[in-house]
């Protein structure tokens, strides 16, 4: 028995191998998974009108700013209630006030001054008219000479007045000068002197600066330059002729943002040489009066971002950037079957792409963020949108 065992193996794996291939499993051809279709979103590339709008940042900075200067020295006695820092002003207001004692005495002493020479001009005139009855009697005995007429006494003495004159003038305006008042309607940025400080001619008391207009610096990247109409003065000094750039500044405070209407009103003179850029000015006029309703105020210093109104072009193919590849390329849904297209680009934000070549009008363009797919790859199409990013530039 024990030899005949392994002729029983051998022939029942035998048989078992023979019923596997004579008997394969059936497979079940309703589980089997055919190969997939890559759906795709596609825009319909249309030219359209589209308003380039730039977008750039910057800080707030005073249109008008400087010191405030006492021209007089001495203790200030007092100052405005408005005299501190974040304070409004207007225009010829009183600051600051200066101790005039001092200059009191010294408008007294020019009057006093002014007075002696008044009577000295008076006596030389008399003496002069005596001189010249003199004169009548000595017409024999030989001329009388410009001295003895007292001709140089009484220029003298009218020089004299004006002297005076000139002092009481100048001890008067220091009086004034006592009073320190502000040149402009504006706001203090910030003080330097207060009540009982001692202060020198010519002292700075405050940085001030006006408050009819603020601006803000903003930075035009080279790719942006052509595409905005620069306010660029004459040579011969005249000013821009054209309409100036609106531009919207957006101020964000937290969850909110607020837009102030703005104007581009200049441009640097050169490019700035670390960072290659082109410096232009937006002006925001009246900023703390009618405009400023329903907003919080801005500061000097504050960041804000801007959109500038640039050129408005007749016939733009304009893409969204999500569409581009690696910056250079994009897929087209046709025929069925994608197709990859290189394409140059004009201009470029954050959101959209402005395509110089490389697209035709009514072209499809695929929409679908896609993996390494290659030209020709099978695909079928969802629902095609409308173009509508050409109103996307327009201006808010």
């Amino acid at each position: 028995m024990r030899r005949l065992l392994p002729f029983i193996l051998i022939l029942i794996f035998a048989g078992a191998t023979y019923y596997t291939v004579t008997h394969p499993p059936e497979v079940d051809k309703r589980n089997q998974q055919q190969v997939s279709v890559i759906a795709v979103e596609t825009l319909s590339v249309k030219a359209a009108p589209y308003r380039v709008m730039v977008d750039s940042f910057g800080r707030v900075e005073p249109h008008t700013q400087g010191q405030l200067v006492s021209q007089v020295s001495g203790q200030i006695t007092s100052v405005s209630p408005n005299f501190r820092d974040g304070g409004f002003f207007e225009r010829d207001e009183v600051l600051v006030s200066v101790d005039p004692r001092d200059y009191q005495i010294h408008v007294e002493t020019a009057t006093a001054e002014l007075a002696n020479a008044r009577v000295k001009y008076a006596e030389e005139q008399v003496l002069a008219k005596q001189a010249k009855k003199d004169r009548k009697n000595l017409i024999n005995q030989g001329q009388l000479s410009d001295f003895a007429l007292h001709i140089p006494q009484m220029a003298a003495a009218k020089l004299d007045i004006a002297a005076a004159e000139a002092k009481l003038e100048q001890a008067r305006l220091n009086v004034e000068r006592t009073r320190v008042r502000a040149p402009y309607a504006g706001r203090v940025l910030a003080k330097s002197a207060d009540i009982g400080d001692v202060i020198t001619a010519n002292a700075s008391l405050a940085t001030i600066y006006a408050t009819d207009r603020i601006e803000v610096r903003l930075p035009l990247k080279n790719n942006d330059l052509p595409f905005v109409d620069l306010p660029e003065p004459q040579p011969n000094g005249s000013p821009h002729s054209g309409a100036l750039p609106r531009v919207l500044l957006d101020n964000r405070i937290g969850n909110q943002t607020e837009q102030w209407p703005a104007t581009l009103v200049r441009t640097a003179s050169a490019i700035d040489s670390a960072t290659q850029q082109l410096h232009a000015t937006a002006r925001i006029d009246d900023p703390y009066g009618a405009k400023a309703q329903g907003r919080r105020p801005l500061k000097i210093g504050q960041y804000v971002t801007a959109r500038i109104e640039g050129r408005l072009l007749p016939n733009a193919l304009v893409i969204p950037n999500a569409a581009i590849y690696q910056g250079s390329y994009v897929y087209l849904f046709v025929d069925g079957v994608l197709q990859r297209r290189d394409i140059g680009i004009a201009w470029q934000n954050r959101e959209q792409a402005l395509i110089s070549s490389g697209l035709e009008d009514g072209e499809q363009l695929v929409l679908t963020p896609l993996g390494q797919v290659s030209s020709g790859t099978a695909v079928k199409l969802l629902d095609a949108k409308e173009p509508q990013l050409a109103k996307r530039g327009e201006p808010r």
